[in-house]
């Protein structure tokens, strides 16, 4: 819905959206996205938001005196997944504008001691680690194997598992993997070998003897990176392709997210 690199004046962002008009976080009370802001202001107290060499980008919680806390905005970029909540990331530009940098996902947070406050003390901070939403193409055979084996009300679980504390470097994207591939799972699982759009069952089986259905989106025109269960759909070639070819594509994925909600609200 925001174009890569574009510069956007931050007060037509509120009027369109609403949200907090100061602070870094902003969760718009009826939008399911949460904008993020990154710029200089962690300076002035001796820490700042930074993007490491493998893409990842750490961003600090909001809170200026005392440990910061799971509440408020910390607690929605922690659960922002869980919650069906987007995170859109931008960088301050001068005067009041802001440059959107793209889509990520919460894959971990970290607990940095001995930060500066705004009162010169010494306090907890907390340090998420984003990923953009791309990040989780790689194929890991032993995450799919660790889930081939759960029951749906199992992967139900697995698919909103919140990112957790103390994360290492180098497992960061594998757990954020662990997660998109258990929304895949569990979303297949859910369709049964039969497609969720059209009711036709799967149109051949895999070499691995499963019904061939594709995970799509709802809410936004890429498929790529993990997004909460409620919003992902299970369909056939011919269905995935009529939401991004389709003349009246946008007025059927509308009728698709109809239908994931009678789906997830049913019985399981």
């Amino acid at each position: 819905m925001f174009e890569l690199g574009k510069v956007y004046r931050r007060r037509d962002l509120h009027d369109e959206y609403g949200g907090q008009r100061q602070g870094g976080i902003v969760t718009p009370a009826d939008e399911p996205f949460i904008l993020l802001v990154t710029g200089e202001a962690g300076r002035d107290y001796g820490y700042e938001d930074s993007e490491l060499s493998d893409g990842t980008f750490i961003y600090f919680g909001e809170g200026q005196v005392g440990d910061m806390e799971f509440k408020r905005g910390n607690r929605a970029v922690r659960d922002h997944a869980r919650d069906g909540r987007d995170l859109y990331l931008f960088e301050k530009v001068p005067t009041a504008h802001l440059r959107y940098r793209g889509q990520y996902f919460c894959a971990g947070y970290e607990t940095v001691k001995h930060v500066p406050d705004a009162d010169g003390g010494r306090r907890n901070a907390i340090a998420f680690r984003l990923l953009p939403i791309e990040a989780d193409d790689a194929d890991d055979r032993a995450v799919e194997d660790d889930l081939a084996d759960l029951t749906l009300a199992q992967l139900r679980i697995a698919a909103l598992e919140a990112p957790g504390e103390g994360v290492a470097p180098s497992k960061v994207k594998v757990t954020a993997y662990r997660r998109s591939a258990a929304v895949r799972e569990y979303v297949l699982a859910r369709a049964a070998g039969t497609c969720e759009g059209c009711a036709r069952p799967a149109p051949f089986t895999t070499m691995a003897g499963r019904p061939y259905l594709e995970p799509h989106h709802t809410r936004r025109i890429s498929d790529g990176g993990p997004d909460h269960r409620a919003h992902v759909i299970g369909l056939c070639p011919t269905c995935h392709r009529r939401v991004h070819h389709a003349n009246d594509g946008a007025a059927y994925n509308e009728s698709l997210m109809q239908k994931l909600a009678d789906l997830e609200n049913a019985d399981l």
